[in-house]
């Protein structure tokens, strides 16, 4: 089958690889009809990823057709429309069958819980995917949601809704969403879905503060936010900020513009293991802040309905579609923010 393979550096390249297998008896065979490129490949492109692999397919992001399934598999069958779940899970602890799959109690290391970081679990920019336990880590697609909005949702959509639920933005409140890729613009959305009554958009890209501003976000001004984020909100700060960067200066500014008794929702991917948090800040405002990474099969039901009734538009985040083959231009067009680029959908049919 033809791939998106990582062979180092800025090198993301379409190549031909061995089609996958089913696992064992509880995995699916999924026929890919639509992947994402997610911010977090820009680290695996970057020549910073999460495995010192060489020669493995990327992306965690996909929608398509189950094409075959093991003996043990009870919730799906050849021909069901998927979702698959950019987090994965073991499917038979507790943890997983709550749906908290980030809190697998049999899934030792990160490269097993997600696709597309290493070898160990090839990733979804590819004709076919091996999905491991396909009850637990695969969701079925109505046909009502489109492949784009589907892609969004297995990744994306469901990042920005747990940061905004563990951030517990309530009806009224104002809230910042620092970062304005397609997990902050979704994050926008989840927060006026919530009730939020002013939202306000950080990045320093102005093209991504105009996409906000569609959303019905207020774009702060990129060379000083925290002075407009004070000055629209009398001096106090945001109620609720959600960080969707992940790095050390956007973290830090989130913790700086919220009020006093404000919260704080990191959902951007750091790798910084020596962040220097400023604990004294945080004490003497009295700061909730919430970290972690999302399980895609908890947030999801309340995700597929909202979007199905139409209070969430995912696919308005997606900027661009282009076949699998040009995958390389596409990383390239991503990682240097050109032709107003936000979300890329690939397409390994066309």
């Amino acid at each position: 089958m033809k791939a998106l393979l990582y062979e180092g550096p800025q090198a993301i390249r379409y190549r031909d690889m061995p089609d996958p297998t089913l696992v064992d008896d509880r995995g699916a065979l999924v026929r890919v009809t639509s992947a994402g490129i997610c911010g977090s490949d820009l680290h695996i492109y970057g020549g910073h990823g999460f495995s010192p692999d060489l020669g493995f397919c990327v992306g965690h992001e996909a929608v398509g057709e189950v094409v075959e399934v093991g003996s043990a598999v009870r919730r799906f069958a050849v021909g069901d429309r998927v979702l698959v779940a950019a987090s994965v899970g073991c499917a038979g602890c507790p943890a997983c069958w709550s749906g908290q799959v980030s809190r697998c109690e049999n899934l030792t290391s990160p490269l097993d819980a997600c696709y597309g970081l290493s070898s160990k679990l090839q990733g979804g920019q590819a004709e076919f995917l091996a999905v491991p336990r396909a009850d637990g880590n695969l969701a079925h697609l109505p046909d009502s949601i489109s492949d784009e909005a589907g892609v969004v949702l297995a990744d994306n959509a469901a990042t920005a809704w747990y940061g905004a639920r563990r951030a517990r933005i309530q009806p009224g409140e104002t809230v910042a969403v620092i970062g304005l890729g397609p997990v902050g613009l979704m994050a926008v959305q989840s927060a006026f879905a919530m009730g939020a009554a002013r939202v306000l958009g950080v990045d320093l890209v102005a093209q991504r503060r105009d996409r906000a501003a569609e959303m019905g976000a207020e774009p702060m001004d990129g060379d000083d936010p925290k002075t407009h984020i004070r000055s629209v909100t009398g001096g106090l700060g945001a109620d609720v900020a959600i960080e969707a960067v992940g790095a050390d200066a956007t973290i830090s500014l989130a913790t700086s513009a919220v009020r006093r008794g404000g919260r704080v929702g990191v959902i951007g991917v750091s790798q910084n293991t020596k962040y220097s948090f400023n604990m004294p800040l945080a004490q003497v405002k009295e700061l909730e802040f919430t970290i972690g990474l999302c399980s895609i099969q908890y947030e999801l039901p309340a995700l597929l309905a909202l979007t199905a009734a139409g209070r969430l538009n995912p696919e308005a985040v997606v900027s661009h579609r282009l076949p699998l083959s040009d995958g390389e231009r596409a990383y390239a067009m991503f990682a240097g923010r050109e032709d107003g680029v936000s979300k890329i959908v690939l397409d390994p049919s066309a």
